[in-house]
């Protein structure tokens, strides 16, 4: 509900209270007061899935839109206004993007996604955005999904946001945690777009001071030039370029002039980089051969201050990746409009839970996200099995989800390494080691060993096909553990079920060998590597698709091929056919399903507060 400051006196009261609460330092919330990434978690909880949904098939249809869906964001974010308002009324959701209901404009507000009105002229006909910005039909289509889920509970922005980020991932890119609760502009204009929208040809100071004036460093601007590892360009932008310029590769300028001669084919599109369609640092190799296509691109790599950075990216995919994830959060945040915008002195009033939060390390730790997922997906890149193992680390921790399982032993107590659901079953020590050692140079005696397992699940998860979710943090680290406990409260191969990786020839022996319930040629071909006495640690996947986490695992129980007689139980003339059936149909529905269900995990009586420690070594008590 809006209200008018003119119609009534409760808005200024309202904000006379708030006013003289946020002057008395008061802060009604122990989280960032602007944006969470958990914001829609209770009112829409599969806001980010549905998002991701159609971005993905947006890709899918015409893999350009990626970059199309990335430069929406960005073009709407760089717009920042002086303008502040201070009243409920200055901000509101919108149902459709085109429909005028808006005053003050800021940042990262979607007024970049405004029509015309009688009032204003809006940005799509701004220079930087005439011919070249699109996929609004694409961001029309989520909205509507968006909408139909959850009601004008989503703004715009946030949507604008999340779409950016999911088509990064989707080419290759890596993926970050999106800050949500951003709300919609109520007016939009074409003066500003063609004011703060950096051209195509700027000079390498230009693009300094245009970044600067957002409060971007200049390492910050190279790296966000990285965008242009994705997508296309028209030949009015490089034109001159190929035609006048010299620090440009010869061979490189005279393919381009085929297609973008001296005047005529001015919509004809050329590649921003060699891999248009793969997020990498291919762009970066580019500049260093003099292959940039626009003349702001090869300012990058000129003779100037920032010749070392592009050098270091050119030779550096995986950081590169990292560095674009970290900056693109930056500038999304760049002066959104939020519900705690009408308080000019930093008041929080957002509430949150009381113990996990998905911002806990935003201030103590702010890079933990991206350096636990560099180090996953190195992981999984060298051991594509690993992805399962971190997963079902973080499961056999988590009766509890308190790092116990990464304990030695002691003098004091026997851990849960040597507990028979976990003795030669459970793997990943060493990745989890060489996390926590990275995670400890950046922020000393501050993350637990418990979020490390938690986060790395996710991004195993992600890293193998999965959708990622949310994870809320602030766990603290047990201070002894128990392997009596770990066999009691651990299901072994006679209750589970599993969609990744493998296991020992012991742990499905009986299963091929004497039960009935299976297909005959699967067991028969397993019977091969596993007979009915010795190769116990030979291994066999836990599906068809072992290194990625699908729905296979479902379609092979309704096939008879469960390799553990736990997973076969859920198919079995059960309660739980019908699910299995479902899911066995519908691999999205159980992407998402999975995805809130470990949360749900991840949250069982996590030690918290002054409870446990902060190990140093995950694998001793400090």
């Amino acid at each position: 509900m809006a209200y008018s400051s003119s119609s009534s006196s409760w808005p200024f009261f309202f904000f006379l209270l708030v006013s003289s609460l946020c002057m008395f330092g008061m802060n009604i919330s122990t989280t960032t007061a602007q944006l969470s990434p958990s914001f829609y978690s209770s009112s829409c909880p599969n806001v980010l899935f549905t998002i991701q949904n159609a971005v993905l098939t947006a890709i899918s249809n015409e893999p350009r839109m990626g970059a199309s869906l990335l430069r929406l964001h960005f073009h709407d974010c760089f717009l920042v206004s002086s303008s502040m308002c201070m009243f409920p009324s200055c901000t509101e959701f919108r149902n459709t993007q085109q429909k005028l209901r808006f005053f003050a404009r800021m940042g990262c507000d979607a007024s970049i996604l405004l029509d015309d009105t009688s009032s204003f002229t809006g940005e799509k006909t701004a220079f930087p955005n005439a011919n070249s910005v699109r996929g609004y039909d694409i961001i029309d289509t989520i909205k509507a999904q968006v909408e139909a889920l959850c009601p004008k509970i989503v703004s715009c922005a946030d949507i604008l946001a999340v779409a950016a980020r999911d088509s990064v991932a989707a080419l290759g890119g890596r993926p970050w945690i999106v800050q949500l609760g951003r709300r919609d502009a109520k007016t939009a204009s074409k003066n500003d777009a063609n004011t703060n929208l950096p051209p195509a040809t700027l000079s390498l100071s230009g693009l300094i001071t245009s970044f600067s004036n957002k409060g971007f460093t200049t390492k910050e601007m190279v790296i966000l030039s990285g965008s242009h590892s994705i997508g296309q360009a028209r030949c009015t932008t490089f034109r001159s370029r190929i035609h006048n310029e010299t620090n440009i590769d010869a061979p490189f300028a005279t393919l381009r002039k085929t297609s973008c001669p001296t005047s005529g084919n001015d919509n004809n599109l050329a590649p921003l980089d060699a891999t248009p369609l793969l997020f990498d640092n291919t762009y970066y190799k580019n500049l260093v051969s003099k292959k940039g296509l626009l003349h702001s691109d090869q300012e990058l790599f000129n003779g100037g201050s920032t010749d070392a950075q592009v050098t270091a990216y050119s030779n550096d995919n995986p950081t590169f990746l990292t560095d674009f994830a970290v900056a693109m959060v930056k500038m999304g945040n760049l002066s959104p409009l939020t519900v705690s915008s009408l308080c000019m002195f930093g008041m929080n009033i957002s509430i949150t839970s009381a113990q996990l939060s998905s911002t806990f390390y935003a201030t103590s730790c702010p890079n933990l996200l991206p350096t636990i997922q560099a180090a996953v997906v190195n992981a999984v890149s060298n051991e594509a099995r690993m992805g399962a193992s971190l997963l079902r680390l973080h499961f056999h921790d988590c009766f509890g989800c308190d790092a116990s399982i990464l304990l030695d032993d002691t003098s004091s107590f026997t851990g849960e390494k040597t507990a028979g659901p976990n003795a030669n079953s459970v793997r990943g020590f060493n990745v989890i080691d060489t996390i926590k050692t990275q995670v400890e140079a950046i922020c000393p005696k501050t993350v637990s060993c418990a979020d490390i397992l938690a986060v790395a699940a996710r991004d195993s998860v992600a890293a193998l096909g999965g959708r990622p979710w949310v994870v809320q943090l602030g766990r603290r680290d047990a201070k002894t553990a128990s392997m009596s406990d770990a066999n009691t409260n651990l299901p072994d191969a006679t209750l589970g079920s599993h969609s990744i990786g493998q296991v020992r020839c012991t742990t499905f022996r009986s299963r091929i060998h004497n039960e009935t319930n299976i297909d005959a040629p699967f067991a028969t071909s397993l019977k091969t590597s596993c007979p009915t006495s010795g190769n116990d640690n030979n291994l066999s996947p836990l599906d068809a698709t072992p290194i990625i986490f699908d729905n296979t695992n479902y379609k092979n129980l309704v096939s008879k091929k469960g390799l553990l007689h736990s997973d076969q139980e859920l198919f079995n003339s059960g309660s739980t056919d019908a699910q299995v059936t479902t899911y066995s149909n519908d691999n999205p529905t159980f992407l998402t399903d999975f995805a809130v269900a470990v949360v749900k995990m991840g949250n069982l009586s996590p030690l918290t507060g002054s409870n446990g420690e902060i190990r140093t070594n995950c694998r001793k008590l400090n």
